[in-house]
């Protein structure tokens, strides 16, 4: 097993991953709030978390990867009052709150399939853990971190404060700051201390989505359904908890001392976060309106709400979008711009030419270059804190040598070149999850050929023309290709 080393946001320094049973790896996630499209600030910490989910699995542990979905709960500007963000989307669309979740879950599955990631082994969402998250609450009031207020319930801070416990630990912020920082919001009097924080609201009248609950008839938290939901399905302890690092505070915070006030330990081992996607120096988000929805990046056009002038010089491919992503460490800004996409572009359509260009070597009887070393020398980037930059400077060196040989300015052994396409398969498609969109596109492209001949030969056949016929299928049989009649017509495929 690889020595694998993760940066842990609690300790503030790399630490050497241990799960905490072998062999087996609990990691939680924290996945979109469905109230709009997918834009280019969702796909961080998807590809991110995806290509940790990969490498732990390519190390031989079996991963139970948890990614919650946010469908109740999250109001606006990621405080205690306001409306509740997908029933204002309901709201204002006429539709049922379900059916907006639903339909923009549908579409961050189809742009996260795009970006080639994997589905997580559970999607809990958090409309579906109403008993668990008033099960949490009701734990945290027993144990004396919470209270009763006009219906909704609120954690102590500063009681659980007292109790030798530090809310702050995780994000380095102090109650004092906090005070002083705090916002004035509607309903604060409610709370005994202003960055106390919501564990169940009582729903206003005009609210929609709403649940009976021993205090109110209301709604959960937003902190409360992902300490709910990785306890439930991963158990208390699990190894490691992600997301980015806007999430540190409030929201992982909150779920660190909620776990300690109910369980008396914190929710995981590891915390691990990713760095903000930026445009103009500013982080890319939806309530800042300043994002670029995934589709948009497909589609090459997006209008600049500030100018109305195009921002996309054209269109981009996910797997661009993705290599675009790992060129830069998970845990440094990444910002948006067109030259650096495409420049990611190139990069990557550089990788897929030379693993092209791999299968067309002839081997020699010895290697000039030594390529015995790219294996370990992306086993450790990997194994150093995922550093996929570096992991794609070792794959670029070894896309060099590929066209070195291809030019005959170098050799490899046949035992050389299958070494350098198992380097490939491992680290650019298996570990960092990149397919090669050339390949996918020649695919239909001898699709759509092979279905003109049959038709070609259906109609033939239609016209007893059978001389033709069959000479359109002994010519595919001579070319590998096998044709099959059947009741629904004609099939094919490779021998």
């Amino acid at each position: 097993m690889q020595q694998f080393l993760i940066y842990n946001t609690a300790s503030r320094q790399k630490e050497l991953f241990t799960p905490l049973t072998p062999g087996r790896v609990g990691m939680y996630v924290c996945g979109p709030t469905v109230y709009g499209d997918a834009h280019l600030g969702h796909a961080r910490p998807a590809i991110t978390f995806d290509i940790l989910f990969r490498y732990l699995q390519h190390l031989g542990y079996k991963v139970r990867y948890v990614r919650n979905i946010t469908d109740v709960g999250h109001l606006e500007h990621d405080a205690d009052e306001g409306e509740d963000k997908i029933a204002k989307k309901a709201r204002l669309e006429q539709l049922e709150p379900m059916e907006v979740a639903q339909y923009y879950t549908n579409r961050y599955h189809a742009a996260m399939d795009r970006l080639n990631v994997l589905r997580p082994s559970i999607e809990p969402h958090a409309s579906g853990h109403i008993i668990e998250q008033i099960a949490l609450v009701q734990q945290i009031l027993d144990a004396g971190f919470a209270y009763v207020s006009n219906g909704s319930v609120y954690f102590d801070i500063r009681k659980y404060q007292e109790q030798t416990h530090k809310y702050g630990i995780l994000s380095g912020r102090v109650i004092d700051e906090m005070l002083a920082t705090t916002r004035e919001l509607d309903g604060q009097d409610e709370k005994r201390f202003p960055g106390d924080f919501a564990l169940w609201k009582k729903a206003s009248p005009e609210h929609i989505m709403r649940w009976p609950s021993p205090w109110s008839d209301g709604f959960p938290g937003w902190h409360a359904e992902c300490t709910a939901m990785g306890a439930k399905y991963l158990g208390s302890p699990f190894d490691i908890h992600g997301g980015g690092m806007d999430l540190v505070f409030p929201h992982h915070e909150s779920e660190m001392a909620q776990c300690v006030a109910s369980t008396g330990h914190a929710p995981c081992r590891y915390w691990m976060h990713n760095n903000m996607i930026t445009i103009e120096g500013q982080k890319m988000g939806k309530s800042l309106g300043n994002f670029i929805t995934l589709d948009e990046f497909f589609n090459g056009s997006h209008i600049n709400p500030k100018n109305g002038e195009e921002m996309l010089a054209q269109p981009y491919g996910p797997m661009t979008i993705r290599f675009f992503i790992l060129q830069a460490h998970y845990r440094s800004t990444v910002d948006f711009s067109n030259e650096a996409l495409q420049a990611a572009e190139k990069g990557y359509n550089r990788l897929m030419q030379a693993f092209k260009t791999l299968g067309s070597l002839q081997p020699s009887k010895s290697s000039s270059v030594d390529v015995k070393g790219y294996r370990q020398l992306c086993y450790d980037a990997m194994n150093d804190d995922m550093n996929t930059p570096i992991v794609i400077s070792h794959l670029f060196d070894a896309a060099r040598v590929i066209n070195t040989v291809n030019d005959h300015k170098a050799t490899l052994t046949q035992e050389d070149i299958d070494e350098l396409k198992e380097v490939f398969q491992i680290f650019v498609f298996d570990v960092m999850g990149l397919r090669d969109e050339m390949a996918s596109d020649n695919t239909s492209l001898i699709d759509g050929l092979m279905q003109m001949i049959l038709d070609v030969r259906a109609t033939a056949k239609a016209n007893k023309d059978w001389a033709t016929s069959d000479k359109i299928r002994d010519n595919l049989s001579a070319l590998g290709i096998a044709v099959k009649d059947g009741k629904d017509g004609a099939t094919w495929e490779m021998k």
